[in-house]
């Protein structure tokens, strides 16, 4: 088998459609090319969207992410060899945020960060395991993933096509979802932890939930056959809009993690990226154990990094954008943007930058090169935005 990194597979020549693209498109979704999907990237506006969500519900059709299970009697070993985070403990119905890298002769190739989880094991107990993964390196991933199966003991299966995925995030997620199941389903739903999950019935459909999301708000992802998805889309998008609750697109999905601080592969997280400087050492396990990659992440680990990761705070409603120059205060090149917006949460813009440690200190004043002009901004703590207590539980790192 290959220890060489698997390049990157030619884009389809047409866009792939999610179950509920047609309906997405019928109902007044702005569809764009995201990462060879056909998206909405919003229905109205990204703001109102990001609100909706903040205060009540948003719906997010999250089909585009990959889902793979990994399921026979090698398959937890398998995974513990090849994934940064310690998988041999995880008990069923638990999730891990976890770094995909690969042997190479760069100093470290990461090729996704994804969630491993453990399904309800087999009537013998074998266990059954599943990945989530990012849409634009599916393709590259499960390639590597292929490669590096051993001969007999380990199936892996890619359900991307045939299933769909819909996060329903936001303080009224939970019990929301829970109020479309049983009364014993809803039970447990509304007990999960966070990075969790269940199978419930919702809509009147299987599906399997998971307390888990991308927008630093509380809520669920719902996962259901693919000829189930409008059904249960349609169902929770009733049941959402008299509280307030809308569906919503990618732009402010991607406002959301921003001021939630989550770093997003192609903008903080790159294939040679430092996950210790990003502020992601939870998800590497080194102790103990052998992976793809092992040796150069403890390098790392026990260097200084040139750069480490920060958020600014603009104080004005004009944003940066990834690759803006962050600027010292002699007017030297001092770091990078990797994402900016304006912050619907907060009133004004944000950004996330990688900068020289010198410059990381909070209150810090630096400048950032927006086109012609230069825009102060001052380092604050990561995230941007905190839901308020009572909102649901605390984030965790599963």
């Amino acid at each position: 088998m290959s220890d060489s990194v698997t390049p990157p597979l030619p884009r389809p020549t047409s866009l792939r459609e999610t179950p509920l693209g047609q309906w997405h498109a019928a109902h007044g979704g702005r569809m764009v090319d995201f990462a060879g999907w056909t998206m909405p990237v919003q229905y109205a506006s990204i703001v109102d969207e990001h609100l909706a969500t903040r205060s009540s519900v948003g719906l997010f059709d999250v089909s585009h992410m990959g889902r793979l299970s990994v399921t026979g009697p090698g398959a937890l070993d398998w995974l513990e060899s090849m994934l940064t985070r310690k998988v041999a403990g995880i008990v069923p119905g638990q999730f891990r945020y976890t770094l995909v890298t690969a042997d190479a002769p760069a100093p470290v190739v990461i090729l996704d960060d994804a969630l491993v989880s453990r399904d309800s094991d087999a009537a013998d107990g074998t266990p059954r395991m599943g990945l989530v993964i990012n849409a634009g390196n599916r393709e590259r991933v499960v390639a590597w993933l292929r490669s590096r199966l051993p001969a007999t003991g380990v199936d892996l299966v890619d359900h991307t096509l045939d299933t769909a995925m819909i996060a329903v995030q936001g303080p009224k997620g939970v019990d929301l979802v829970a109020g479309l199941s049983s009364e014993g389903d809803g039970t447990r739903i509304r007990a999960l932890g966070n990075y969790r999950g269940t199978t419930a019935t919702v809509a009147g459909h299987a599906a399997a939930v998971s307390r888990t999301g991308y927008t630093g708000e509380d809520g669920v992802e719902v996962t259901v056959a693919a000829v189930d998805a409008v059904a249960v889309w349609e169902a929770i998008l009733a049941a959402a809009v008299p509280l307030g609750g809308r569906s919503c697109g990618l732009g402010a999905r991607d406002t959301l993690r921003l001021e939630a601080g989550m770093p997003l592969y192609g903008h903080e997280l790159h294939a040679d990226s430092d996950p210790f400087a990003l502020g992601l050492g939870l998800a590497v396990n080194l102790e103990g154990r052998t992976f793809p990659g092992r040796g150069a992440l403890a390098v790392l680990k026990a260097g200084q990094p040139e750069r480490i990761r920060i958020g600014l705070d603009l104080g004005s409603k004009r944003s940066a954008r990834e690759g803006n120059p962050v600027l010292g205060g002699a007017g030297g090149e001092i770091g990078v943007v990797t994402s900016g917006s304006f912050a619907p949460t907060i009133g004004h813009a944000v950004a996330m930058a990688m900068v020289a440690p010198a410059f990381a200190s909070e209150g810090t004043v630096v400048e950032i090169a927006i086109r012609d002009a230069r825009q102060q901004a001052r380092v604050v703590g990561l995230p941007f935005h905190r839901r308020p207590p009572g909102g649901g539980k605390p984030p965790a790192a599963g």
